[in-house]
Order: C-alpha cells, then sequence, then structure tokens
C-alpha cells in the first residue's frame, strides 16, 4: 500500500471511530434522560433536561458534519495519481507533507506527519491546481510543491 492510501485508510479509520464515540455518547445521554425522568421533579429536573437536550443537538451536529466527512473521504480514489493538485492529492512540500481532503489536522502514518486540510481551507484554495516545482505563499510562508501524489 502507498503512503497516500495508508495517510486515506487513517484518515478514514479516524473519522468512523469519532462517529462512534458520538453515536455512543448520544446513546448514554438518551439513556440518562429516560433514567432522569423517571427519579427527578421540579425545576432541577427541567434544567438537567434542557442541558442535556442542548448537549444532544451538539453531539448531533458535530456527528452529521463527520457523516459528511465520512462521505468525502469515501469518495476519493486514494489509488489515482494526478500531476495537479486536486481534492484527494498527497502533496509534499518543503514544510511536509498535505493530504487535501477533510479537515482532520496532523496525523503520523508510517512515520510521516502529515497535514490533513479541505481543500476549502485557505492553504488548500491557494495549491488547488498547482504542479510540482510550482509554490505559494500563505501568512508568510512559502510552501514549495516538491511532489503531487
Amino acid at each position: 500500500m502507498q503512503l497516500k492510501e495508508k495517510i486515506h485508510a487513517a484518515c478514514l479509520k479516524l473519522v468512523v471511530e469519532k462517529i462512534q464515540t458520538l453515536q455512543n455518547n448520544l446513546q448514554e445521554l438518551g439513556e440518562g434522560a429516560i433514567s432522569d425522568g423517571k427519579s427527578s421533579a421540579g425545576d432541577k429536573h427541567e434544567t438537567a433536561r434542557a442541558m442535556m437536550q442542548l448537549e444532544q443537538e451538539k453531539i448531533s451536529r458535530q456527528l452529521d458534519e463527520l457523516l459528511i466527512q465520512k462521505t468525502a473521504l469515501q469518495k476519493i480514489d486514494a489509488a489515482l495519481k494526478s500531476t495537479q493538485i486536486t481534492k484527494g492529492s498527497l502533496v509534499k512540500t518543503n514544510k511536509g507533507y498535505l493530504f487535501l481532503s477533510v479537515p482532520l489536522g496532523k496525523l503520523l502514518v508510517d512515520g510521516a506527519e502529515v497535514i490533513v486540510l479541505s481543500p476549502q481551507s485557505p492553504l488548500g484554495l491557494k495549491l488547488m491546481g498547482l504542479q510540482a516545482k510550482s509554490s505559494v505563499e500563505i501568512n508568510k510562508a512559502i510552501y514549495i510543491v516538491e511532489e503531487v501524489f
């Protein structure tokens, strides 16, 4: 398996794990609401229920975003090679590896530190369409594209 495919697999695994964690949290909150409903009464109960409801809504929004990210990752063909930077490209720069897919931050894959970023991020937007030996400046930092996978 090539580095790009390993990075893609690591991103998918991370997103799936986050989804499972949030689904477990939602389930626990739901069970907590049921048991809380049986034992509490009055204003204190209403406040606790409202707080639980807000937490469930927050987790649901995070879960929706992660499901969108999972779908976006599944649409990427990690075996596809391109000379031009597109969504799904692994880019080797003078500042390290960048994987344009979804915003996940830094990952360590096979000893290589990779920044997983969205093509819609400021850096991602500037990189899109570039080829090897191109360069781009963002926040006074110059990124030189050494290789595109």
